[in-house]
């Protein structure tokens, strides 16, 4: 007999959740992440297309990944660090992405820090922004 009666009080490791001001792809994309965290390879791609949806959200469709990057970096919409650290998401992406040869998989460290620099760049391009709108916008209301 299976007893249903059970409330959950907290979960280890608790769980992560993409926020809901990122875009609708990128935030799947990195939920989904999140969610695969325990499969490095299944994470790191799943990070590398959160990260690319978030730029064509942007407006950067043309071209390669890559050369998005750059052309993000171009206009200062990346910094520097940024767009580095957005191609080694993008590099680690690739390789379970296309089999590399010499060294196919991610490991659990490089999958983490793939995550974590798309769930970053999400709110640096997108929740951060939403936040200072939101702000002003109650100001304005407060005021008015």
């Amino acid at each position: 007999m299976v007893n249903n009666n059970f409330a959950i009080e907290e979960l280890f490791p608790e769980s992560k959740a993409a926020h809901n001001d990122l875009p609708e792809l990128a935030r799947k994309f990195l939920q989904q992440a999140f969610e695969t965290l325990h499969a490095p390879d299944a994470a790191a791609v799943m990070a590398g297309s959160a990260v690319d949806a978030m730029l064509k959200h942007l407006g950067y469709k043309d071209g390669s990944l890559y050369a998005r990057i750059d052309r993000a970096l171009e206009d200062n919409v990346l910094t520097q660090a940024m767009a580095n650290w957005a191609h080694e998401v993008r590099l680690g992406s690739n390789r379970p992405r296309h089999a590399d040869d010499q060294k196919p998989n991610v490991s659990e460290e490089e999958a983490k820090q793939s995550v974590e620099f798309a769930e970053a760049l999400g709110h640096f391009l997108f929740v951060l922004t939403a936040r200072i709108k939101r702000g002003i916008e109650a100001a304005k209301a407060a005021e008015g």
